[in-house]
């Protein structure tokens, strides 16, 4: 039997195949509003069918919660899904979308993985066993750790998330505070990824939901950084998210975002 890593990586591949696929034709792909005014597409329903396809055929006791089909089953040990994480940029033909994959058992995430597929790129952890990157065909993977000693923060680098077309003056107004102090800076993958491979030091994610976080708050950690927002240094959850490569940056981006 698969290890539940290898199962997230294989799910993650499944879908990685099917949302290339519409995004070699988006000339075709019809665009769609949700309710939050955010974009969805068949892609998303039809790359997340194809993760939830491969983690029920392995695990069938297993909860599974995506971000277009909601959350089936109910168990101590559940499968967090995001099909195309920015598919604003998806759709602009813009090459860094994502598609997450996550673990939950008994509240604590356990396993991430996070594919680039327009990128053949992939970042995964598993708690307690260390963050790696790899092409996400297989040909390679090598550890990954944040930048250390980390940077003050007024010399540290910051990737701010989302970006247009996904950035909205809600957005800037969030960041505002910490980019006063340290400049964004512009990023080719997802910037919480950089955090944890060395490039970046800081990385601010200025909404969402548990799927976009679940897999990236896992690989920081185990590439030796921090995760936390407004409340605290804990686990995935909605809102604002900060990424830091270590404790004392992450407090002192902490501080100025959100000043007692």
């Amino acid at each position: 039997m698969q290890s539940d890593l290898d199962l997230a990586r294989t799910a993650a591949r499944a879908g990685a195949a099917v949302a290339l696929e519409y995004f070699a034709a988006l000339a075709d792909l019809p665009r769609e509003r949700k309710a939050d005014g955010s974009v969805v597409t068949e892609a998303d329903r039809a790359t997340e069918a194809a993760v939830r396809a491969v983690l029920a055929a392995a695990r069938p006791g297993d909860a599974v919660l995506g971000e277009e089909g909601g959350q089936t089953g109910a168990a101590d040990r559940r499968w967090i899904i995001d099909p195309i994480d920015g598919t604003a940029q998806f759709v602009a033909g813009d090459d860094r979308w994502l598609v997450l994959v996550a673990l939950e058992e008994a509240g604590e995430i356990v396993v991430g993985v996070a594919a680039v597929p327009a990128q053949n790129r992939v970042w995964w952890a598993r708690r307690g066993g260390g963050a790696f990157e790899g092409t996400l065909d297989g040909t390679a993977a090598t550890p990954v750790h944040v930048a250390a000693p980390a940077p003050a923060l007024a010399g540290s680098r910051l990737g701010v998330i989302p970006v247009a077309p996904n950035l909205y003056p809600s957005d800037e107004a969030i960041a505002a505070p910490l980019s006063a102090v340290t400049p964004s800076v512009e990023w080719d993958v997802h910037a919480a990824l950089l955090v944890a491979g060395g490039r970046l030091d800081l990385a601010l994610q200025t909404r969402g939901q548990v799927w976009d976080f679940a897999a990236t708050a896992l690989i920081v950690t185990e590439a030796g950084g921090c995760y936390g927002g407004a409340d605290g240094i804990r686990g995935p959850r909605p809102g604002v998210s900060l990424f830091a490569a270590d404790r004392t940056l992450w407090q002192a981006a902490h501080d100025v975002l959100w000043p007692a």
